[in-house]
This record gives structure tokens, C-alpha cells and sequence, in this order.
């Protein structure tokens, strides 16, 4: 039998494994401090209870003959799809909900994508990078690029001419960093594809966050966007989701490549190897778009936007520069004294009790550099700025 070769490329553990076990052993022998988490993006708030409501509906039709489902489409119920094309629609964008597939999350669909792609594809993706954008190429042994992103280019790396890539990852905003991406930057991304015959696979999941209409929250606000971007987008963020799972992906009809239309190819890809996300979850994702769903999703956002401004409150006293926090619910900051990332974990969780993510984890460039969320309660976020303060004031 032989195993897998392209898993002794992976680092031995997950980024966030790392952290948690670092955390879990502090705790063990200081089991009178008060740890505050901010490094995860998991969120701390209830779900919106527009959601649970459907949930609980939808529990209840199970106990009715004509109310109970069984295996439901593999695309998605019609209901959610409809649900989702039509928020794109109040946005002034065009997606038809035959385009829409939902998933149980935008990570499994970011991994499972790739089944559509020969080997030999190259990848670009960002350099600081959401692990899993790499993890999933390099398990299957493809040549991964990087596009450095560093203070010169404010964390949002722009096309090189001189690289030739066949995919192409762009999170924005961005984690880890909380940069975004101007729809003036956006355009040029667009057209690089375009020239390259290169496919951008778009990790929207925290386009909720964006307020600045300079800003994109589609790929598909871009002109020529639908002709080469496929959008992954999620519940997790905007409602939620991170327990419950639920997210779904967008293929346009024109995304054609050598005759094969891609969204019957991960039709194909997804009836073979996944049943669809549940009915009940699938009435809850829906509820999100329900006049209350969105109401009570936005009280949610604002109070991790409150979070982001607390902590960005902080930095900016002590002077530490930093990327996002504004239209994202993470913030990327350079750490004080020369320090390395995982120097700067160990020194706020040894002297402040204070849990983020070193930003070396995410890539070369990341070292130096570290992320803090804003998924806490006010409560805690207060009170870690304040430790921070405390610890760094001059």
C-alpha cells in the first residue's frame, strides 16, 4: 500500500491545533488566570432567532408525513438558492439562483473545489494566506506561487506580469490581515485572469463586514468578473454559522473551459461525493435573508464591529501599526519591539493572558506580524485592550 507523499510537504500541525494546544497547557498550569481568546475567528454571539425559529419549524415538519424530507438536492434546496440570489440582487448584482450550490461551508468548498482541476495547475495565493488555501494544494502535490503582501503594498499584493498562475485565490477582506480590496484593484485582478486564462476561486466570507462603497463584496460587482471568478461565500460570519455549518458557492454559466461548462462538472463532482446540507439548516441559512434575519444578523455585526473598534483603540494609543478592524472583523498588527510572532504569542499569553494568532502561521511574511479577532464579548475585549495597554504603554 502506499500513502499519500504529498502529506510530508504539509507543516506537521494546523495553525490553529498549535495555538490551541499552547493555550490548553498554559491553562492547565495556571488554572487561576483568566485567559481571553481572541485569536480563532469563531464567533461568541447567538444565533439570530429568525433562524432558530425556521430550525425549529423545520424540526417539527419532520414529524409530519408530508412535511418530513429526506435526501434533498445536491445543489440546494430551491427556497435557499432563490433566497440567495435575490440578497445578491438587492446589491445590484446578477446571479441566477441555478448558479448557486450550497454547501455545509466555504471551507469544504475551497478543498473540494479543486477536485475540478488537473495536478499540474499552478496556484497563486496571497503571502500572509489562510492555511487551508495551501494545505489543500499541497495535498495534492500542485506547485503553489505566492504574491507578497507587506506594509509597502498596505497587505493587498497587486497581478506581476512576470508570474503565470492557472488559479488564483483573493480573500477580501482579507483574513488573516483585514485588508480589502478597492473595485479599482479588483478590476486589474480581473484582467489579469482574464489575459492568463487563469480562474480566480474568491473567498468572500466576510463581505458582510464591508460598509466602504470603494469596497467589493462580489467578484461579480467587477465587470468581466463573471467570466473568470468562482465565489465562495459563508453563514458563519454574517450569522453565525460556525457550528451549525452552512455556505454555498457561486459558478456562473460562463465559466466554459476546453467545452466543459464547470458548474456541471462540480454538479457531477458534488451528487458523487456529498448529499447536500441538511433541510433543517438549509430553512435556518434562509431565514438569514428574512427581513428579520437581517436585522437581527446586522445587531450581531455591529457588535463585533464595536469589538474591532475597541481594539484598534488600543493600537492606536500605543502606536502599533495595523491593517483591517474596519471593514473587517480582523486586525493585523505589526508586533511592538522587533518581536516575532510566535515571541509576541508567548508574551502576551505569559504576561497577559491575552490568546491571538502569530501571523508567521499564515506565511513568510507574516512573521513579525499578529491577528487578533474581534469575536469576543465587549466585556473581555475591553479588558484584554486594557492588559495590552497596561503592558505596552510607554
Amino acid at each position: 500500500m502506499k500513502l499519500n507523499k504529498y502529506y510530508d510537504d504539509l507543516k506537521d500541525s494546523y495553525l490553529f491545533h498549535t495555538v490551541a494546544v499552547k493555550t490548553a497547557e498554559y491553562a492547565k498550569t495556571h488554572p487561576d488566570k483568566k485567559i481571553i481568546k481572541l485569536g480563532i475567528g469563531d464567533v461568541t454571539r447567538p444565533l439570530p432567532a429568525a433562524c432558530v425559529e425556521a430550525m425549529k419549524a423545520a424540526c417539527d415538519e419532520q414529524l409530519t408525513v408530508a412535511g418530513f424530507k429526506g435526501y434533498g438536492p445536491y445543489e440546494g434546496f430551491d427556497f435557499l438558492r432563490e433566497a440567495i440570489a435575490d440578497y445578491y440582487a438587492e446589491r445590484g448584482v446578477s446571479v441566477a439562483a441555478h448558479e448557486i450550490f450550497v454547501s455545509d461551508g466555504a471551507k469544504s468548498d475551497i478543498g473540494n473545489i479543486l477536485d475540478l482541476f488537473d495536478r499540474d495547475n499552478t496556484v497563486l495565493v496571497p503571502d500572509p494566506v489562510y492555511p487551508v488555501y495551501v494545505d489543500t494544494n499541497v495535498m495534492c502535490g500542485r506547485k503553489v506561487l505566492y504574491a507578497r503582501a507587506d506594509e509597502k503594498n498596505g497587505f493587498l499584493p497587486m497581478p506581476d506580469e512576470a508570474v503565470s498562475a492557472d488559479l488564483i485565490y483573493i480573500c477580501s477582506p482579507n483574513n488573516p490581515t483585514g485588508a480589502a480590496y478597492t473595485k479599482e484593484a479588483l478590476k486589474e485582478w480581473v484582467k489579469y485572469a482574464k489575459e492568463h486564462n487563469a480562474l480566480i476561486l474568491y473567498d468572500a466570507a466576510y463581505e458582510a463586514f464591508v460598509t466602504d462603497p470603494a469596497l467589493s463584496r462580489s467578484i461579480f460587482e467587477i465587470d468581466g468578473g463573471r467570466d473568470c471568478s468562482i465565489e465562495f461565500c459563508s453563514f458563519s460570519k454574517n450569522a453565525g454559522f460556525t457550528g451549525v455549518r452552512c455556505g454555498y458557492c457561486v459558478l456562473p454559466d460562463e465559466l466554459v473551459i476546453n467545452g466543459k461548462k464547470l458548474s456541471d462538472m462540480w454538479l457531477r463532482r458534488q451528487s458523487t461525493r456529498y448529499n447536500g446540507a441538511p433541510y433543517i439548516i438549509q430553512r435556518g441559512a434562509a431565514a438569514v435573508f428574512s427581513k428579520e434575519g437581517q436585522a437581527q444578523a446586522a445587531e450581531n455585526l455591529a457588535y463585533y464591529k464595536k469589538n474591532a473598534q475597541t481594539i484598534g483603540k488600543c493600537l492606536d494609543g500605543l502606536g502599533i501599526y495595523y491593517t483591517g478592524g474596519v471593514n473587517s472583523p480582523y486586525i493585523w498588527l505589526k508586533c511592538p519591539d522587533n518581536m516575532g510572532s510566535w515571541e509576541f504569542f508567548d508574551l502576551l499569553l505569559n504576561e497577559c493572558q491575552v490568546v491571538g494568532t502569530p501571523g508567521e502561521g499564515f506565511g513568510e511574511c507574516g512573521k513579525g506580524f499578529f491577528r487578533l479577532t474581534s469575536f469576543n464579548t465587549h466585556e473581555n475585549t475591553a479588558e484584554a485592550a486594557e492588559r495590552i495597554t497596561r503592558r505596552f504603554a510607554k
